[in-house]
């Protein structure tokens, strides 16, 4: 047998290893294959009318189409379950008693899923069954070409029939994974074997040979142009099946054998090299994913850390775990060894918070009714003091009530807003009430300003007069001063300042006056005490003696009692001035004693 017939199956065995190669870095690269573009659903309503179109079709499903349909469905399924039990709590609703609600497009999508996932058992079934009965034909044609090798007559008349089990060979597909390979050397085996019994004439053999060259340089093309293709992942899966026809190709001459094969070789190694730098660039993409997503865990987990001292805390960290959340659905897919345990890390840390979150808010109901019931009590001592006309008084309980409110904690918003209308309400008709009736008393309380205004321009002419009757003038208009009401509040004070200034003024000048002329006329008076006995003068003396000490006496007590007043309200104060002009007129009087007692001892003298 010389060397040309012996080539087909080293040819074989070198195509074979290229293959397997391919086949090999395909199969590492297989956990990390970048899905291909999604189309992009809106609604959960998108996604069941094509799960639908799926499951009553002759289009047979798609696990990874499947699997992308389900997961973006209850996706958007749990986004509606969240917001609903947000908006339920929110309003005031207690989260123990909250009830999920049917939903009729997740029963919906449940029964199409069924029925697709009964379409692709079946369609597995009828694959598997396939396989087998291939599996039976590809040995059936073994069995032949075996038969046939017996000798070089026996295989030149058989030729037709081994090209022709050849073709029905490479018609039959997919045979099971774990006879493949086992199947394809017993097949090569016997092919050699028939070749090297093959005896053709040199025509024949040519137009063989040529026959062949033509179906490799056409693969060998297809190859070539696989180079242009923009989807890499589809190039390679391509390649696989020209690799699979050029096996399936026979041999051709010899001097052009090695040729064609570095052809079909060079072109599949580009396939091959940018099939490798495009799950190289993915993975590096993935491993970049793998660090944007592990500091995403770590930024939930540090809020998750974080003390949430009320409501307005759980919101917050609320809205940031929220964003957080979307970044993250931005990132693509991790390194498959990691990608479920990074995502398992970082749903568990939300988890953590929203359940917390969860139980926090529960807590608040039993908090919420003691607030509640709080702020109606006081909305019923408000009510009951609403229609008093005990105007100070009440005004202070109101304010009271006030701020009693004010140190409540919070209610859901629905009834906190009514709550503090009905307060607010019977609050503003106390005060609304209080306003009313104040107008009347203010006018009358101007009136008064006015007519105390006038007796104090009175005491001011008097002042500036020398005639008689003074002080008695002046008791008149203190007793009309007196006898007026109250003037407005904040008139109080300088009012009073300018009174009693004008007052002193006049009781000090009246007080000299009045003072003198009665010494002058005790003195005119002792000569007539004494003509009434030699002891009159010394009886009078005596009792003026007893009156200075009284004086005296009452003296020493107004100023004791000066030193307990608390001169730092107002009141006090206006007190204080009252009692100093008493304790003055009096030691205005012990002054006119003692000059009545000088007097006496004078006249005795003489």
């Amino acid at each position: 047998m010389d060397s040309q017939e012996k080539a087909p199956i080293e040819e074989q065995n070198m195509e074979q290893d290229v293959t397997e190669t391919a086949a090999v870095e395909a199969g590492q690269s297989e956990t990390a294959v970048e899905e291909p573009e999604r189309k992009q659903y809106q609604t959960k309503k998108e996604v069941l009318e094509r799960v639908r179109e799926i499951a009553h079709s002759d289009e047979s499903p798609k696990k990874d189409e499947v699997d992308y349909l389900k997961t973006v469905f209850y996706k958007m399924h749990l986004a509606e379950r969240e917001a609903e039990f947000k908006e339920y709590t929110e309003g005031g609703g207690d989260p123990e008693q909250y009830q999920i609600k049917p939903d009729s497009e997740e029963e919906a999508f449940k029964a199409e899923m069924g029925i697709i996932k009964e379409k692709r058992q079946k369609l597995f079934r009828e694959q598997e069954q396939e396989k087998q009965e291939n599996l039976q034909k590809k040995l059936d044609i073994i069995e032949k070409i075996k038969a046939m090798v017996t000798s070089p007559e026996e295989a030149n008349k058989s030729y037709k029939e081994f090209k022709a089990l050849q073709d029905e060979w490479r018609e039959i597909k997919n045979v099971p994974a774990e006879r493949a390979n086992e199947l394809w050397r017993n097949y090569q085996l016997y092919v050699e074997q028939f070749y090297d019994l093959l005896k053709l004439n040199s025509e024949a053999r040519e137009y063989d040979f040529k026959k062949n060259l033509e179906l490799k340089t056409k693969l060998c093309e297809a190859a070539e142009k696989l180079a242009e293709e923009t989807d890499i992942i589809s190039a390679f899966h391509q390649l696989q099946k020209l690799h699979q026809e050029y096996r399936e190709t026979g041999p051709v001459a010899k001097e052009i054998r090695e040729e064609i094969w570095n052809r079909f070789k060079a072109a599949s190694t580009v396939i091959n090299k940018r099939h490798q730098q495009h799950f190289e660039t993915l993975r590096a993409k993935e491993e970049e994913n793998l660090v944007k997503k592990t500091a995403l865990c770590e930024k939930v987990e540090a809020i998750v850390a974080e003390e949430n001292k009320g409501s307005a805390d759980w919101e917050r960290h609320t809205k940031q775990i929220i964003e957080i959340q979307s970044e993250w659905k931005a990132i693509g897919f991790a390194p498959q060894k990691m990608n479920v345990k990074i995502f398992e890390r970082f749903r568990s840390a939300c988890d953590d918070f929203f359940s917390r979150k969860a139980q926090f808010f529960r807590g608040l109901k039993d908090t919420f009714k003691e607030n509640a019931d709080k702020k109606r009590a006081l909305i019923e001592k408000a009510k009951a003091l609403q229609d008093s006309t005990d105007w100070k008084s009440t005004s202070d309980k109101f304010i009271n009530l006030q701020k009693e409110w004010k140190t409540i904690g919070t209610v859901p918003k629905k009834i906190g807003d009514q709550l503090w209308e009905e307060f607010l309400g019977a609050c503003n008709k106390f005060f609304d009430a209080r306003n009313a009736a104040g107008a009347d008393q203010h006018s009358e309380e101007r009136q008064n300003l006015e007519k105390k205004r006038d007796v104090i321009a009175r005491l001011k002419a008097i002042a500036e007069e020398q005639g008689e009757n003074l002080q008695e003038r002046v008791q008149k208009l203190v007793e009309e001063y007196q006898t007026i009401g109250h003037v407005p509040f904040k008139e109080k004070d300088k009012l009073y300042e300018e009174y009693h200034a004008v007052l002193d003024k006049l009781y000090k000048d009246l007080n000299i006056t009045v003072a003198k002329r009665r010494l002058t006329k005790f003195k005119d008076n002792l000569k007539q005490v004494a003509e009434r006995g030699e002891n009159a003068l010394d009886n009078e003396r005596a009792r003026l003696m007893r009156q200075y000490e009284q004086l005296k006496s009452e003296v020493q007590t107004y100023e004791n009692n000066l030193g307990f007043l608390n001169a730092s309200s107002k009141k006090g104060n206006s007190l204080i001035d009252e009692m100093n002009r008493k304790v003055q007129k009096l030691k205005d009087e012990v002054q006119l004693v003692r000059e009545k007692i000088k007097a006496i001892d004078a006249e005795n003298k003489a």
